[in-house]
């Protein structure tokens, strides 16, 4: 499922202007693995979700964990594919970006993402 877009409220910057959602827990647990890359402007939201991890990806990815309100509980920049794992204390979502996608975005904890 694709055609949410994610954006910062407070600064009113687009993170995604096109996201995919998978629906059901394999599509949620395999993310963007073994793909090539994610297009500029492209992004998942995994939801529910707490934790990641960049086995078997083939690129860097800007990851923003968020609460059960879409406010901002952590954010990743440029985590590196192969890296390990990714995850906040109270995620119950995580925006998956292309890498430097959050680059120049002042995001900060408890910042509202507008996911529509």
């Amino acid at each position: 499922m694709t055609g949410r877009k994610a954006v910062h409220e407070r600064t009113g910057r687009m993170l995604a202007e096109s996201l995919e959602m998978p629906g059901t827990m394999f599509g949620r647990g395999v993310g963007l693995m073994f793909r090539r890359s994610l297009a500029p402007g492209r992004g998942m939201w995994i939801n529910p979700c707490s934790s990641i991890h960049m086995m078997f990806m083939r690129f860097a990815i800007d990851a923003v964990f968020l609460d059960g309100g879409e406010r901002v509980k952590k954010v990743y920049r440029k985590l590196p594919a192969w890296y390990g794992l990714g995850w906040a204390i109270g995620a119950r979502s995580v925006l998956e970006l292309p890498p430097g996608s959050t680059e120049g975005i002042d995001l900060q904890r408890g910042d509202q993402i507008l996911i529509s």
